[in-house]
């Protein structure tokens, strides 16, 4: 209510009474003024009320909630289901504009306000989190896989010759599909083993740039997260040699903002060299549902390009989720998750490597991935063909999510394109591996638990090497699980 209102409303309750419920109305006003004034993300994080309040705010501001609309166009946010209408707090109307994704729609200044203040909020968590130099930013709702598409897309207007995209390899589809479906060639370039990891061959990308010729490469596609053992790219290099060849240089930073050490190499190959743009995905890096994820660069001008490439308007529905989400955190609850993903890390980095040690096998050593570790499954890929795949079964069976077992000399075809030791990302990876990773948001129990799950089937395995039996025959794991002692089932 306005002032207005709360005086109107002292004939009938007692004006001290008025009074004390303005004051409260005040508080809540106060902390909207600031997040409007600023365009940052509050140090502390707001109550449900506040953000509801707010959210219902916005939402009378779109055409579609005024008393009275009479709507007679195609588009003018009907909706059937009032469940539905309520999940979205009646911000029906979208964002942007059929020509410009970070557009103000006239019919929905509530829904337009959300978008710039959701772009203005994560833009700030991408400087807290380390990439403090960062100018623009916006939510685009597509996953990573697209969103590299939209931004492959947005260069071929730059370099109209331009057909091919240098790659160092990681074994992900929709890493390599995203280059297939914008219409260019991707030009694979294998990783070099050094001890247990696998990184970066810079003069393997520079000799292609070399012999395609740069005005024919129309960027490179780099990495900061990925699963061990292959480790971040080394940015910093090539972003130099893209810089001394003037080809732009996109970067997958899939779940990278969760991470200190992707997001210092972020910021520093755009001091020393050139970064146009970097990807991370919504839902990895802040708990959101899966459908968005974040465009950002060092350039205002070409964040805005990749922004009016989107055809259409769009979902609000993933800048909705971040904006209620990082309000919810505020900046100092999101710093603790990040603290406490560290923390987590190193506790899982210590605990798995003991018991690798226990059967007999060891923890790689992969210090420069931040995020992802991984188990050598040597002894098991000893013991048969398919023991390392079943253990993969196992795992899932007992509701571990998230681990994978990776044997060697796997083949994937992608869009015709075989690779060799997939999803190891190198044709012959000298082990099999599991891999493991300490994600945002992971709690002590889950590691415990996993460890605890993955020991068990271990276990379940050497017995049965033991009795010389094939365990692809056996479902003992599932088996201790159901008649052994219950289990907690997996916590958030």
């Amino acid at each position: 209510m306005n002032g207005e209102n709360f005086g109107a409303s002292e004939r009938l309750v007692a004006a001290a009474y008025v009074r004390q419920g303005a004051q409260g109305r005040r508080a809540h006003e106060l902390r909207l003024r600031a997040l409007l004034e600023q365009g940052k993300c509050p140090e502390d994080g707001w109550d449900e009320s506040t953000i509801e309040l707010f959210l219902h705010e916005l939402a009378i501001m779109d055409s579609n909630n005024f008393l009275g609309n009479c709507g007679v166009g195609e588009r003018e946010g009907r909706v059937a289901s009032g469940l539905v209408a309520r999940r979205h707090y009646r911000l029906i109307h979208g964002i942007g504009r059929s020509g410009d994704i970070s557009a103000v729609q006239p019919k929905a200044a509530g829904s337009s306000l959300l978008n710039k203040l959701t772009n203005l909020i994560v833009l700030d968590i991408i400087k807290l989190a380390g990439v403090r130099t960062v100018t623009s930013c916006f939510v685009v709702p597509m996953a990573t896989g697209m969103s590299l598409t939209l931004c492959f897309l947005t260069l071929r207007h730059k370099r109209p010759k331009a057909k091919y995209i240098i790659w160092p390899r990681i074994d992900q589809k929709s890493c390599f599909k995203s280059m297939i479906t914008a219409g260019f060639e991707p030009v694979v370039i294998e990783n070099i083993l050094e001890n247990d990891e696998l990184r970066t061959d810079l003069q393997g990308v520079e000799a292609k740039i070399q012999e395609l010729g740069a005005e024919n490469v129309l960027c490179v596609h780099s990495t900061t997260s990925c699963f061990a053992p292959r480790v971040p790219d080394r940015l910093e290099e090539l972003a130099v040699i893209c810089a001394n060849y003037d080809i732009p240089h996109i970067v997958n930073n899939a779940y990278g903002v969760q991470s200190s050490k992707c997001m210092h190499l972020i910021q520093q190959g755009a001091r020393v060299g050139r970064i146009d743009a970097f990807i991370q995905s919504l839902d990895k890096n802040f708990m959101v549902p899966v459908g968005g994820a974040i465009i950002a660069g060092f350039n205002d001008s070409f964040i805005k390009e990749i922004s009016k490439m989107y055809p259409g308007r769009a979902s609000a529905s993933p800048s909705l989720d971040v904006f209620i989400t990082l309000l919810s955190l505020g900046a100092n609850g999101y710093r603790q998750l990040l603290k406490q993903r560290k923390e987590m890390f190193s506790y899982l980095t210590s605990e798995l490597k003991k018991l690798a040690e226990i059967h007999n096998e060891r923890l790689l050593d992969t210090p420069h991935n931040p995020i992802s570790l991984a188990m050598s499954l040597k002894n098991l890929d000893e013991h048969s063909d398919t023991a390392v795949t079943q253990l993969g079964s196992m795992l899932f069976t007992r509701q571990v999510s998230g681990a994978r077992v990776v044997p060697r000399n796997f083949q994937q075809t992608v869009n015709n394109y075989t690779f060799k030791g997939f999803m190891s990302h190198a044709n012959n990876y000298p082990c099999a591996y599991l891999n493991a990773a300490s994600a945002i948001g992971m709690k002590k129990q889950d590691v415990d638990m996993f460890l605890k799950r993955l020991n068990k089937c271990l276990k379940t395995f050497g017995k049965e090497t033991n009795k010389g039996k094939d365990v692809s025959k056996t479902n003992d794991c599932h088996a201790d699980l159901v008649e052994g002692e219950p289990e907690e089932p997996n916590k958030m």
